[in-house]
């Protein structure tokens, strides 16, 4: 067996691990942020559970850390309320990002990780099996249900030789991403193998595994060897080391081969994370600012190399450069070690220990600014400048962009800098808060902003509306629902964030889908790519949309739709897709949709069109309820 299934098969709960079929696994630890977290507790205590029933979770604060009035203050303490009530570790605003934090101090290999963020997939840099999923998803896990995932095929990503001076990790997710794209790895698992694995640090094995959600994939997971041994002992933490390797005799569905000595510096180009090239074919753009950061790149290691080569340099004056650490472990050893001070002297901005400028969350670029970001995302608008031109690089191109004050070859600047790590880490928890042990007797707080769930009706037989947009490829639920310090706040009541519904591309459609009462989504392929944000759901719900129909679906938010009581449909025929405009008005008869059998005839033109689904028979019988609460709540009544 390869590592994945050895994983998957210790958690299997229902079905059978056959690529396709519907599974069901055991989840051990839980993790949100609080973006997402206010709904996914919301949601928690609409199932009436008493206390987490998973082995560990933990709720993180590091999205909305921007207090820029009472709404997110308030969000955080009635998240820390919740925690201490129903026995979920909290972890406090400026502690540092959910993924970077939970690899320091709880990631344990061999174990299953359920985050509401999708790049928790982190973890498999420690070799869990990590993914990430809606709200509604962890929610009903932390209540002690399975976690239900269609089999996804296992891939095989072998590493040979060693990465040359100046190419990185970043470069490694990068070469996959060009080589694949942005929906290459959809119902897939990433597992890297091969003797090029030794030469890569857990950290850097993690940027890898975090990106890889920019491929569609499910997870992304990396053995447990003597390095993951030594990084989780210099943690502190070596009783919870185990080791986990594929038999050497392994199947996979599919090889990527990779050598590492061939690597050169890449570069992902506006607005996808899929359009990569060499550095060296960029080379020249003059740039306003640059990033080092982000749950992909705010590392210890990652930070001590960008402390190093900027040391006695100095950023461009016409140049904006700002690093966010990603906990304060990583920032406390910059402290200990003075390497911070080489940051600051060369003109770096040091930024809170969290998310920020990755969601939107200041330090937009000017109008029509270039940025490099070590980030993994660089969708329009998603920096919170909708004419910017973000670039992804590794923290080696984004020093030496930022250096020279153009997108830069980083192997310009002499020789690579020699770092030591420690060898034991700066041990502080002080910041994580324990759950009381007596829940019963903590009161939940709940501040203004904090609205209940709206309510989700059984499906109709036969659907009828407008369609009330029609998007192309790749839209991403950054489209769909944005974030930013302006609508981040909204999360915990959806009435108000509802009215950012495709804001960036449609701004009328609020207030044609209130005036229409609804109606439906006509997408391309792989709509609702990128974010887990569960709220390009429910935010499209509350406005009355009864289905999506496009040629095909991200894994994350076609499980948020159903969640939801949205129905998620394909075009039998992707060509069926040119035969509906906006403004058009459909019947769906859903009659048949245990059968497979759905009939869309568009009343404004005559057509009818074929479509067909992917649902499970347990996700049709949670759409007739309404979504997954009013299934979760019938369940627990019998």
């Amino acid at each position: 067996m390869n590592l994945a299934q050895k994983i998957l098969k210790e958690h299997l709960v229902e079905g059978r691990l056959e690529a396709g079929e519907e599974i069901a696994i055991k989840i051990d630890q839980t993790l949100t942020q609080d973006a997402t977290g206010t709904m996914a507790y919301l949601e928690f205590e609409a199932m009436g559970v008493d206390r987490v029933k998973t082995e560990l979770s933990v709720s993180y604060v590091d999205h909305n850390t921007l207090q820029t009035d009472f709404r997110n203050a308030d969000d955080h303490r009635y998240l820390q309320s919740i925690a201490a009530k129903y026995g979920i570790y909290f972890s406090r605003p400026g502690n540092g990002i959910c993924h970077q934090l939970h690899l320091e101090r709880f990631a344990v290999p061999g174990k299953t990780l359920l985050g509401s963020d999708s790049h928790t997939p982190t973890a498999g840099g420690i070799g869990m099996i990590a993914i990430g999923a809606g709200g509604l998803d962890v929610a009903a896990a932390m209540a002690g249900e399975p976690f239900y995932l269609k089999m996804p095929e296992i891939v095989n990503v072998h590493l040979t030789g060693r990465l040359k001076p100046f190419v990185t990790a970043k470069d490694v997710i990068l070469e996959v991403l060009r080589r694949i794209g942005v929906k290459g790895a959809v119902n897939k698992i990433l597992e890297y193998t091969g003797e090029g694995i030794k030469t890569l640090s857990v950290p850097e094995r993690a940027t890898i595994t975090n990106m890889g959600t920019e491929t569609g994939a499910t997870t992304s997971i990396f053995p447990s060897d003597e390095i993951t041994r030594q990084f989780m002992e210099a943690q502190g933490r070596g009783e919870q080391w185990k080791p986990m390797m594929p038999d050497e005799n392994a199947e996979y569905d599919d090889t990527i081969e990779i050598n590492l000595s061939e690597l050169e510096p890449l570069i992902a180009l506006p607005h996808s994370p899929g359009n990569v090239k060499p550095v060296a074919e960029v080379e020249g753009l003059k740039i306003d600012q640059a990033i080092v950061g982000s749950c992909t790149n705010s590392s210890l290691r990652d930070l001590k190399i960008v402390a190093n080569l900027l040391k006695g340099r100095k950023i461009a004056e016409h140049v904006s450069f700002a690093i966010s650490p990603g906990s304060r472990q990583v920032i406390l050893h910059l402290i200990e070690s003075g390497e911070l001070a080489h940051i600051i002297k060369a003109g770096a901005r040091v930024l809170e220990n969290a998310c920020g400028p990755c969601i939107g969350m200041g330090q937009a670029p000017p109008s029509k600014g270039v940025s490099v970001r070590t980030f993994n995302r660089n969708f329009l608008g998603r920096s919170g400048t909708k004419d910017a031109m973000v670039y992804l690089a590794s923290p080696e191109t984004a020093v030496a962009s930022a250096i020279y004050g153009s997108i830069t070859d980083p192997r310009k600047l002499g020789e690579y800098p020699e770092i030591k790590m420690p060898e034991k880490f700066i041990i502080d928890d002080s910041m994580f808060i324990p759950p009381a042990k007596d829940g019963s007797k903590v009161e939940i707080i709940r501040g203004p902003n904090i609205k209940p769930l709206p309510e989700f009706k059984p499906l109709d037989n036969v659907l009828e509306g407008e369609v009330l947009i029609k998007v192309g490829d790749d839209i991403s639920t950054d489209h769909i629902l944005p974030g930013g310090a302006k609508i981040l706040p909204l999360r915990s009541n959806i009435p108000e964030i509802s009215k950012y519904t495709f804001s960036v591309i449609d701004p009328d459609f609020y207030s044609r889908a209130m005036e229409k009462n609804g109606g439906f989504i006509i997408g391309g392929e792989n709509y609702g790519q990128g974010s887990s944000r569960e709220h390009a759901a429910i935010a499209p719900k509350y406005l009355g949309i009864k289905a999506v129909v496009a040629k095909s679906f991200a894994r994350i938010h076609h499980a948020n739709l159903i969640n939801f009581g949205i129905v998620p449909l394909i075009f039998s025929n992707p060509a069926d897709y040119d035969k509906i405009e906006q403004g058009d008005r459909l019947q769906i008869d859903l009659t048949g949709l245990e059968e497979g059998k759905v009939i869309m005839k568009n009343l404004s033109n005559g057509e009818e069109i074929v479509l067909k689904h992917n649902l499970s028979e347990r996700e049709i019988v949670m759409l007739r309820k309404g979504g997954k609460l009013a299934y979760i709540r019938d369940k627990n009544k019998r």
